[in-house]
């Protein structure tokens, strides 16, 4: 795939061509988002808690397994064998979610906690990818 570098705002009434000056960088998109293929694996967004960190209900979330989760950083984790998608507060053992409606969750030493990865992407799909979902079921 080439990638073609333009910048658009929302909401403006038309701009030149992109083919006009075309400067194919020859990247995937992976090579732009992946940077360890390895241990890296996509997951799907359900749920509104964390919008407020930009992730949406049916978001391609990707994520790290080698990445060394810091602070605050958006995690995938095994939680009393659920998978879900929080903000780590490492410093008070417990999950946050990016919306006010729903409470920090203490992780105590009583629950299941086995991190999966650093999210450290989302991408967002404006048309519905049926091969996507059948495979995410």
């Amino acid at each position: 795939m080439k990638v073609i570098p333009i910048k658009a705002q929302a909401g403006i009434v038309g701009f030149e061509s992109p083919a006009s000056e075309y400067k194919g960088l020859g990247l995937s998109l992976e090579q732009l988002i992946i940077n360890n293929p390895n241990a890296t694996f996509i997951g799907l967004a359900s749920g509104e808690s964390m919008q407020g960190v930009g992730i949406f209900d049916g978001d391609i979330l990707i994520v790290d397994r080698s990445v060394e989760p810091k602070q605050y950083d958006v995690i995938i984790a095994n939680y009393n064998n659920e998978f879900v998608c929080e903000i780590i507060d490492i410093t008070n053992r417990r999950l946050l979610s990016a919306s006010h409606i729903y409470a920090p969750v203490a992780i105590s030493e009583a629950d299941t906690f086995q991190l999966e990865g650093v999210v450290i992407s989302a991408v967002r799909l404006f048309k519905k990818n049926v091969e996507l979902a059948k495979c995410m079921r």
